[in-house]
């Protein structure tokens, strides 16, 4: 139950990132293409997605102590606004801007077998490797110093 619970959670947000213009590059592009051909439609998505959120999380931890399929909910703890969560963000809203996909938006779009949802897929997970190396380095940089 608990996989096709996931499957269907993951069905119903590719429709929606899908239905709603996120996984169609041209569009994003032309959100954040404020001065020229902006298209302001996305900006409605968005809204609906945070709302929604919104109440959803209000629902969920009014109601319930932990999810239906673990232990309990696992959220972040850590409320620091870091060089690492400004630099993340930063990439990802440069990346975002400039290939027209984030990865929620590209997932979906996968299917068409599109070179440049590909390609951008691959740039990805190299993303998600690189920056996993980089935080690892990080840390054993900070042991020797620590020693």
């Amino acid at each position: 139950m608990k996989h096709f619970l996931t499957y269907l959670s993951g069905l119903v947000f590719g429709l929606g990132i899908s239905l709603g213009g996120m996984a169609n590059p041209a569009k994003v592009v032309n959100f954040f293409d404020v001065a020229g051909t902006w298209d302001p439609s996305l900006a409605f998505v968005m809204g609906g997605a945070v709302v929604t959120a919104f109440i959803g999380y209000r629902f969920v931890f009014g109601r319930w102590n932990s999810p239906a399929f673990e232990p309990a909910f696992n959220l972040p703890t850590s409320r620091v606004i870091d060089t690492k969560l400004v630099g993340g963000a930063a990439v990802f809203g440069i990346g975002w801007g400039i290939a027209g996909f984030c990865p929620g938006g590209a997932l979906p779009a996968i299917g068409t077998l599109d070179p440049a949802v590909l390609v951008f897929f691959v740039a990805l997970v190299a993303g998600i490797f690189t920056a996993k190396y980089l935080m690892k380095l990080s840390a054993l940089r900070a042991e020797r110093r620590a020693a």
